[in-house]
């Protein structure tokens, strides 16, 4: 999310049967999530944000405002290309908590709800939804756990927000539930917590005949919501898988607008982030801290929606020796789809036609360059995290248009492979390092 902007015939009937029975099982066998945090707080015991005719409604009772994508894939009977598509950092939960925006409905059905309210204003025109990642072979999603501090909050929008780490906790463990309660009750979503989780989805995009599944990579934007470093076995139990020590500045690492290293606690966390083998996300922390982060971490390390500092001249962008320690470190940067990180001096209200996809193979090209190769760059595009339609590439009219990214890349003399490599190789490789 930008800190500027305050924010799934099986392998002949068995192979999937069989993957998705043991991600059941495991969901099944893995100890239950706990109904309050660690620390006893007190939130709102709020209700769904849906209607009860609404909650987790099935994409096809959607009514879009213009002729939508096809809401369910058909059968695959062959092998498109790319594959798949996976995006590293999407905001679903604070989308849904905290501005009512179902995950299940496409974009149109939103943008149509919400055409006399305020929030288009605010967040953008809706761009994602289950339809369109299915439509756009969007296969697996690197799902944030987010919670804003209170000074960051949207006038009006303010119950997922925290002054305290038990209220960031209580807030995180509620949108951890969520992800967890979406997968439970759409057979399209999986939470990916395993290497057979993983494969399951892959195979699902990759095998024809399979019905194509969603899968959500759990990843904390932010890591005050865990109390202490001592309590991240709870959390990697309940299916956490990537965490960003960082936002704005937090009890762990300076971070965006705030500059400075890790904190002692930050250096802790990291010791024993590492003991799981969990993947650290550089995105946010100051300059300084991702340096000694990755300089210092064992583990996998990506920076999952940031752009290169030439490109987006402020402390969110990367500069090129901290690009060149991830690439040392075989990490991968995720390139966001935000306008204003893609074009330096874009701001809100500038004419779209400013931005296009190409701007985005540049963006990708340029860590391409630094770094030798198309291994260490994917998409990061922090759709609907504080900005919407308005605010992203002219091409595109929601999240299944990323596929067009891969024409683009040929164009630019981007091999087949390299194209794979971008849209979800390198991705996949982060996630095979890390997952049991």
């Amino acid at each position: 999310m930008p800190t500027s902007l305050r924010r799934r015939d099986f392998l002949r009937l068995s192979l999937l049967g069989v993957g998705l029975t043991a991600c059941r099982w495991l969901r099944l066998t893995t100890p239950p999530l706990s109904s309050t945090p660690s620390t006893v707080v007190s939130i709102p015991n709020k209700p769904s944000p849906f209607p009860p005719d609404e909650t987790l409604a099935s994409p096809a009772e959607a009514t879009p405002i213009t002729e939508p994508p096809p809401q369910t894939l058909p059968a695959q009977t062959e092998s498109p290309f790319p594959a798949f598509i996976i995006d590293g950092h999407q905001d679903i939960a604070w989308n849904a908590l905290e501005l009512g925006r179902n995950p299940m409905e496409s974009a149109y059905t939103i943008r149509k709800k919400e055409e006399n309210g305020d929030l288009p204003g605010m967040v953008g025109e809706r761009v994602t939804g289950l339809p369109e990642y299915l439509s756009g072979r969007v296969g697996i999603i690197f799902a944030s756990l987010f919670v804003a501090p209170a000074q960051n909050a949207y006038p009006g929008y303010h119950s997922v927000t925290y002054s305290t780490p038990q209220q960031a906790e209580a807030h995180a463990s509620q949108q951890l539930h969520f992800y967890h309660q979406l997968a439970e009750t759409e057979p399209r979503l999986l939470v990916i917590t395993s290497s057979i989780e993983l494969q399951t989805v892959v195979t699902s995009w990759t095998l024809p005949g399979q019905q194509p599944l969603v899968g959500l990579v759990l990843v904390m934007e932010g890591a005050d919501p865990i109390l202490s470093p001592k309590d991240l076995p709870r959390w990697y139990n309940d299916g956490l898988r990537i965490i960003g020590p960082a936002w704005h500045a937090t009890r762990y690492s300076a971070g965006t607008g705030k500059p400075g290293p890790l904190t002692d606690l930050g250096r802790q966390l990291l010791a024993a982030t590492s003991e799981y083998n969990m993947i650290l996300d550089l995105s946010h922390l100051a300059e300084a801290a991702a340096l000694e982060a990755v300089e210092s971490y064992t583990g996998p390390v990506i920076a999952s929606h940031s752009n290169p500092k030439p490109i987006l001249p402020s402390d969110r962008g990367l500069p090129d020796e901290t690009i060149q320690k991830i690439v040392a470190h075989d990490g991968v940067v995720g390139i966001m789809l935000y306008n204003r990180f893609l074009k330096p001096g874009w701001v809100e209200g500038d004419s779209r036609e400013q931005v296009t996809l190409n701007t985005v193979a540049e963006a990708i090209d340029y860590v391409t360059q630094l770094s030798g190769d198309a291994r260490h760059v994917a998409i990061g595009s922090d759709f609907d995290g504080g900005f919407g339609l308005n605010a992203i590439p002219q091409e595109m009219d929601s999240v299944a248009d990323l596929i067009q990214l891969a024409d683009i890349l040929a164009k630019r003399g981007f091999s087949r492979e390299d194209i794979e490599a971008v849209a979800n190789g390198n991705w996949l490789r982060i996630l095979k390092q890390s997952l049991p």
